[in-house]
């Protein structure tokens, strides 16, 4: 199998596949990453030595790749421009325009089976993009898979011939996700106290490794307090928020979550006290770890681990949740089986 990986990241995807038992060996089937981030390539080449890196998406030869023969084609294009978290230029932000570069790769190459990431966005620019690949996406949300509120729109699509002998593509139906029960209480790292706040006897992390080692005074060195928030319930999303931090800043960054709960969407936390922040107890708050955030994004213990602290958070949040990718995918491997079975069949 071979694969084109545009806005590759730290090769969450690659990750993907590789549960789902297919790996890459860079000759008889390759593993093609378009990335420009240093950093998620130092990530991705540590874990995944075999990875054909391509550099800039703006400088790849479609035509080039069209003899590849891709298998499949996928990327989680730029989303900071569609995000209602950010302000919302749409295509009006030169990132968001990458979007056709991804198109523009997809027309020449006709991979068997395509899939495009993205947030969930405005109905106008959705059926723009829509538009351009020639069907709808479908909206998961990774609380199912993962502790982590992740509400996604993925367009998943195999090849089809139209009329005229013209290539298209439609939509692979995703199958619906069953429910882990998984919380922030299943993520954290050991070094655990009780916690009188909680219910169930369960353990709940105090201290934090950081660079492999343990910090015994991480509870003064990394806790900080918080105003506790009467009556806390849960969101539909799972979310229990218990307390505000004491902390400057907007109100975004101040919320503190209940361990019980789901955490709430990982993003590029750069700076500023953006890292998620959880309950340890009654009026005391940390941030999660980097190893922690990737246990929300169902990555592999310290797969980021080769950089820094900072450049781990960022490639996290910038990521994929691995289990739902995995679990997309999953329907190529039915969709192969299906063709399989009717073709032995007409031979019959």
């Amino acid at each position: 199998m071979n694969v084109l990986s545009l806005f590759d990241g730290c090769s969450g995807g690659q990750v993907a596949l590789q549960k789902l038992g297919i790996t890459f060996d860079g000759k008889g089937s390759t593993y093609y990453a378009s990335e420009i981030d240093k950093y998620a390539i130092q990530v991705t080449q540590a874990n995944f030595p075999n990875t054909r890196h391509l550099g800039d998406v703006t400088d790849l030869d479609p035509f080039e790749i069209s003899c590849w023969d891709i298998d499949l084609m996928m990327g989680g294009s730029p989303c900071q421009g569609f995000s209602f978290a950010g302000h919302q230029l749409q295509f009006d932000d030169p990132r968001s325009k990458l979007f056709f570069n991804f198109v523009d790769i997809l027309k020449v190459v006709k991979p068997k089976y395509v899939l495009l990431e993205n947030v969930r966005m405005a109905k106008s620019s959705q059926d723009i993009m829509s538009a351009w690949l020639g069907f709808q996406p479908q909206a998961r949300n990774s609380k199912y898979l993962s502790g982590q509120n992740r509400y996604r729109l993925y367009w998943f699509g195999k090849r089809v011939e139209r009329e005229g002998g013209k290539y298209g593509y439609d939509a692979i139906p995703i199958d619906d996700m069953i429910d882990k029960g998984i919380t922030m209480q299943d993520i954290l790292e050991d070094g655990y106290a009780t916690d009188e706040m909680t219910s169930g006897g369960k353990s709940h992390c105090l201290t934090a490794r950081y660079n492999g080692a343990v910090w015994w005074n991480s509870i003064e060195r990394k806790q900080r307090t918080m105003v506790l928030k009467d009556n806390p319930t849960m969101s539909k999303d799972g979310l229990i928020r218990v307390g505000t931090a004491d902390l400057k800043g907007h109100d975004s960054i101040k919320r503190v979550y209940a361990q019980e709960g789901k955490a709430p969407t990982l993003t590029t936390m750069q700076g500023g006290h953006r890292e998620p922040k959880v309950a340890v107890s009654k009026d005391m708050w940390r941030k999660l770890t980097p190893l922690e955030c990737e246990r929300l994004q169902t990555l592999p213990d310290n797969y980021t681990s080769a950089v820094s602290n900072s450049q781990r958070y960022k490639m996290i949040g910038n990521g994929w949740t691995v289990d739902v990718i995995a679990h997309i995918l999953k329907g190529i491997q039915l969709d192969e089986w299906f063709d399989m079975y009717n073709n032995n069949k007409e031979m019959v």
